[in-house]
């Protein structure tokens, strides 16, 4: 198994050219966190986590997690972990100034929270959930709530999780039956939760949790809903952990992967009634959960190219070491880095991570400008941008983590199949991604329903613009360029000709939504690899001799004669005939 080592300088190049951080670092409430700052933590947080965090993977997945005598018991290897990195600031790098965070945008803390999901996957989960809980109470909780919770949530010190998900509703939360009762001046929380990451552990001082349940008389549906928040420790009045909460885990699933996460059943209410307090506004409580849940959804995605690069190391590390067969040119036996389709096989590995990262970089951002920017007009065009992005970086950038992990182990041969190399295990931890936060056939009718039907396409249609723009700028001297612009041509106009087809049969929709969330995919992350490599090449002009600038060029090269041409296939099915869906009847599905 390679050592993960973080690819600072892609970091930093997308930071600088498509991000612009040095401008971005002058919105409101970033100034003290300039590019020299973002030069400082970036091989410091490298540092961290390659070599602390990193070793823990594979030996966490096999140590797994269990409950032992009423406790959920967590892999030994990582005790003391969470601590370091709390202690070290990385929990919380994009926090509030005013709850002890460090104060860096979102899309900066993107990049160190992408080192952790690649040194250890499972472990990333335990902040990337407390901070969909920071983002519901800085939204919805009350000033002591806030002022009660955010310091040590922000800090790392004490995690959060978000509780939806009942044996009986799963995506469906009309039928989510957890109750509260009013008592005094909180309530009384029972019923059961199940799939809660991180539900229960002993890495933080507390747990704090938000749970979706129902108010007695409340409207049967998604408006009878509350959200409650439920302290596996009550807050003493000097703000430390005192008395433990009716609140327990009951069962933890034995999964496919993220093993050394625990996905735990929570009871509530067992003994009398779990303390819990109203967020937000009664019967909103789907409101306030899914201010969470998107922002989670953000993280999830941007696990996929953590994970896609893990795995790419890996391969590389394999590949460059293992000899087999002749290659011309190559002196003796070769290894099997030199053979055309390991090279296909890792250039497709690579070319759909920095993609997908191209995109969750580029999103986030809009989600800082959309929170700080001071004028209007930006704030609302970047908060639409986040709203047309975010399926996609959920949806797109896990189906191919997928694709781009299963290659990993492909490159291993045989060996890929032995667990202890692990390239199994990121194949294993990368199937999760999409499946939870919404699973990728809900992302896909989001991103066709919410994010076209509802506007008429008015969003994608600017989006597409903008990216047409580009397509059709001018590049003096630049053969390579300009043959990339060329590719963003024709994807742009397969994108126009999807839209149209759906625009026109919107009744066809459901048919249509996964191919169609593909489709921009492919196309946005190409799109947004071909300006890197346009900025690349501008370096290149200016003098530099670093290898990397040409590895862009040549990266985004491979993305358009390799993986854009998947297109055709997507744009085929989405204007296709799909009569086929309603031919058959459920009774059909069965084999006679």
């Amino acid at each position: 198994m390679s050592a993960y080592k973080a690819p600072v300088q892609e970091f930093s190049f997308i930071l600088e050219e498509l991000i612009g951080y040095e401008e971005h670092s002058q919105l409101p409430g970033y100034q003290d966190v300039g590019l020299d700052m973002l030069n400082a933590i970036l091989p410091e947080a490298a540092k961290f986590f390659e070599q602390v965090v990193a070793p823990t993977n594979l030996i966490a997945d096999g140590q797994k997690t269990h409950i032992e005598n009423g406790e959920v018991v967590t892999a030994p290897i990582l005790d003391g972990i969470n601590a370091q990195m709390v202690e070290a600031g990385w929990s919380g790098l994009s926090g509030s100034t005013d709850y002890d965070g460090s104060g860096f945008p979102g899309v900066v803390d993107v990049a160190v929270q992408e080192m952790l999901q690649s040194a250890n996957m499972g472990l990333s989960l335990l902040p990337m959930l407390t901070r969909g809980v920071i983002h519901a109470l800085h939204l919805y909780g009350s000033e002591d709530q806030k002022n009660i919770y955010l310091a040590n949530l922000t800090s790392g010190a004490w995690s959060g999780t978000m509780n939806l998900t009942e044996p009986q509703a799963g995506s469906d939360l009309s039928a989510v039956q957890c109750k509260a009762v009013p008592d005094g001046d909180h309530y009384l929380i029972s019923g059961q939760k199940i799939y809660i990451t991180w539900g229960d552990h002993q890495q933080t001082d507390n747990i704090i949790h938000l749970v979706l349940a129902r108010l007695p008389g409340a409207p049967a549906g998604n408006h009878g809903i509350s959200l409650f928040l439920v302290p596996k420790f009550l807050v003493n009045v000097d703000g430390a952990p005192g008395k433990r909460n009716d609140v327990y885990a009951v069962g933890v699933e034995h999964k496919l992967g993220i093993h050394c996460s625990p996905t735990c059943t929570m009871a509530y209410g067992d003994n009398g009634g779990a303390v819990g307090y109203l967020v937000g506004p009664e019967n909103q409580g789907l409101m306030c959960m899914f201010s969470m849940m998107n922002n989670a959804r953000l993280s999830v995605g941007h696990q996929g190219v953590a994970i896609g690069e893990r795995a790419y190391q890996q391969a590389v590390g394999y590949a460059a070491d293992r000899v087999q067969g002749k290659v011309q040119g190559v002196e003796g036996r070769a290894p099997i880095i030199h053979h055309g389709d390991v090279k296909r096989m890792l250039l497709q590995m690579r070319g759909l991570t920095e993609a997908g990262r191209a995109l969750s970089f580029y999103t986030i951002a809009a989600e800082d400008r959309s929170h700080h920017s001071v004028e209007p007009d930006s704030q609302q065009h970047n908060q639409r941008l986040v709203e047309i992005l975010t399926p996609l970086v959920k949806g797109w950038c896990t189906e191919v983590s997928m694709e781009v992990t299963s290659l990993g182990v492909q490159v291993h041969g045989g060996m890929g199949f032995v667990e202890e190399t692990g390239a199994a295990q990121h194949m294993r931890d990368a199937r999760i991604l999409p499946i939870y936060e919404g699973t990728n056939g809900i992302q896909a009718l989001d991103f066709i329903g919410r994010k076209c039907l509802r506007d008429g396409g008015e969003g994608l249609t600017d989006l597409l613009a903008e990216m047409l723009a580009m397509a059709e700028s001018t590049c003096s001297d630049c053969s390579s360029i300009k043959a990339l612009l060329t590719a963003l041509r024709v994807a742009v106009g397969q994108c126009q000709d999807a839209l149209d087809q759906v625009l026109a049969n919107p009744s066809n929709s459901q048919y249509m939504a996964y191919n169609f969330m593909m489709l921009f995919g492919n196309s946005v992350g190409y799109w947004l690899l071909v300006r890197l490599a346009i900025a690349a090449k501008s370096r290149i002009e200016q003098g530099s001799k670093d290898r990397f600038y040409q590895q862009k060029i040549a990266t985004a090269e491979f993305f358009a004669s390799q993986l854009l041409t998947r297109n055709a296939g997507y744009l085929g099915a989405i204007i296709a005939d799909t009569g086929s869906y309603d031919d058959f009847v459920v009774e059909d599905f069965y084999r006679s």
